[in-house]
């Protein structure tokens, strides 16, 4: 393995339950939907359909205008470890990307409440569904999905990870969700993430660094 590309791993983070503390896309269902999407959730959790197709007819049900959408945004509760974390992958210059089945609408309003900017809020680090709201509809549009995924995803986030994460090493991943079930290690906050990657990254920038004054290739 490349240690200089050990010394720089990409991250890569949910958004719904992980950045927010709550589940928003559950939220606005909950308090501006009909409540058959109820109906519509539990035939994804029966494996019955894939996320996008669920989260197109869920949201379809929706009826609120913008206004009543923002303001439900804008109490939604972030982790409080979230912007220190920003500005720390921001500092060691490590590829940092929120890849959600969450909608961009939502994600860009609490990025900037929270005061995050640059890559992540004005699009080029986030992977997420659309959504745009036209008088009191709901409109959404799936940009990531992977051909022939069998789940159904309504945004890969293995094949973006796959793609965006060429020709790095480790690759890492903060969720928590059905949709992001693999090995982990555990984590209440974003400061216990920043904790361990920072142990990571310095331990692996400390052998780079004695390999090199010795000469080592």
């Amino acid at each position: 393995m490349n240690d200089d590309l050990w010394t720089r791993p990409i991250v890569f983070c949910d958004f719904d339950g992980t950045v927010t503390q709550i589940d928003v896309t559950d939220e606005i269902l909950t308090r501006l939907a009909d409540p058959a999407w109820r109906d519509v959730e539990q035939e994804w959790v029966r494996g019955e359909i894939g996320s996008r197709e669920c989260l197109e007819r869920q949201m379809a049900l929706v009826r609120a205008s913008a206004r009543e959408l923002n303001a439900l945004i804008d109490a939604i509760p972030v982790d409080p470890g979230f912007v220190d974390f920003c500005r720390f992958v921001e500092d060691r210059a490590l590829p940092f990307y929120v890849v959600s089945d969450g909608f961009d609408y939502v994600i860009r309003r609490v990025l900037r409440r929270s005061g995050v900017d640059r890559r992540l809020r004005n699009g080029q680090h986030l992977c997420a569904s659309q959504l745009r709201v036209r008088g009191r509809r709901a409109l959404t549009r799936f940009p990531h999905p992977a051909a022939g995924c069998e789940h159904g995803c309504a945004t890969c986030k293995a094949g973006l990870m796959k793609r965006l994460g060429r020709g790095h090493a480790p690759v890492i991943f903060i969720g928590d969700g059905l949709s992001d079930g693999i090995a982990f290690e555990p984590f209440r906050t974003f400061a216990d993430v920043q904790a361990r990657l920072g142990k990571t990254v310095d331990s692996r920038q400390s052998k780079v660094e004695s390999r090199m004054a010795l000469g080592v290739s």
